[in-house]
């Protein structure tokens, strides 16, 4: 079997991404996982990494060029860096439907950046809905460490919103979403799903808040229908205890920081950010910039590390359900070069 083609997005210029790239492919275990091709600025790309050891990984590179050197400073919030991440993730989209990569890995970017650029998304996720049709209930972030993963109803918004962006709708299609990742992208043959509830203690019957009975419940009781093993409501706390203790597969969670807090604190080096409902797999590490160490290298390239090893292992495991069962000689892939 061919090698997967591995693409890279460098994302910021001026954050960390740099940096985690090249300190995930010198090592040599996730230098043998597949073929990388690292979308970026090359001459940023060097200025993050020229003091590490000379024996760094062979890797291909798409350099667009998108960076003026003068005055090029890490750790700043530019218009310029945010128009060149976006390009980055619109090359990488051209190579994903040209079937020229497999997976995507992409490096953070900054909301602050891109906005500022003209771009009105909250983060890769709505950059990927549209640049390959798709619409806010259609993909998914799921998020996961070696001890838990969670399926997130509503993403970047304000807390203040959530209650209202809730629905029967995006409930039910995140548990869907969710239990359809388990089994196709980490085979586990029947999922078990605990759905946390959005206020303390479950709502306690109705005094503590409507969206328990009217959005949550009926979004469960028709996935039930579907799925078989679902359990919730319940209170956030003993939703993600059950996921903890092995009690259940995944949590999905109403808002961000109901998802983030516990996976954090179990674990912040192995977290990644998984987008669902794509024809493909993309990851990110579950971290930011990082501007105030950018530059500096002094970052953690363990969170890109995992978001590597996460790719290739949901795509290896997509690849591996649709291979024939008679035994035939594998094919040679290609690698744009």
């Amino acid at each position: 079997m061919s090698l997967l083609r591995i693409g890279i997005t460098m994302g910021d210029a001026a954050g960390i991404g740099p940096e985690v790239i090249r300190k995930a492919l010198t090592r040599p275990d996730i230098n043998k996982l597949g073929r990388f091709l690292v979308i970026g600025d090359a001459w940023v790309f060097k200025q993050a990494t020229r003091r590490l050891p000379p024996q760094a990984a062979s890797l291909e590179f798409i350099d667009l060029k998108n960076i003026c050197r003068r005055n090029f400073k890490f750790g700043r919030i530019k218009k310029e860096y945010g128009q060149a991440a976006i390009a980055y993730l619109e090359k990488a989209a051209q190579l994903i439907k040209n079937k020229q990569i497999d997976c995507l890995v992409t490096a953070p970017l900054s909301k602050a950046s891109i906005n500022l650029a003209g771009y009105k998304y909250s983060g890769h996720t709505e950059f990927l809905a549209r640049a390959f049709h798709k619409t806010k209930f259609d993909l998914t972030m799921l998020l996961l460490n070696r001890y838990l993963k969670v399926g997130l109803v509503t993403r970047h918004i304000a807390l203040k919103e959530v209650s209202r962006s809730l629905s029967r709708k995006a409930v039910y299609k995140t548990i869907i979403a969710t239990h359809a990742a388990l089994k196709n992208y980490f085979n586990i043959p029947c999922p078990r799903i605990s759905v946390a509830a959005f206020n303390p203690h479950a709502a306690e019957s109705g005094l503590l808040g409507a969206e328990e009975k009217n959005k949550i419940l009926p979004a469960i009781k028709a996935a039930r229908k579907r799925l078989g093993y679902l359990c919730g409501p319940l209170p956030a706390d003993t939703a993600f205890l059950a996921a903890s203790n092995g009690r259940a597969d995944a949590v999905v969670a109403m808002y961000h920081d109901q998802a983030l807090i516990p996976l954090k604190i179990l674990c912040t080096e192995t977290g990644v950010n998984l987008t669902l409902g794509l024809d493909f797999v993309r990851t990110s590490p579950l971290h930011g910039t990082a501007f105030d160490i950018a530059g500096k290298d002094i970052a953690s390239a363990a969170s890109f590390v995992a978001a590597i090893r996460t790719a290739v292992e949901c795509t290896q495991n997509v690849r591996d359900a649709f291979q024939p069962k008679a035994e035939t000689a594998p094919l040679r892939g290609h690698f744009p070069g």
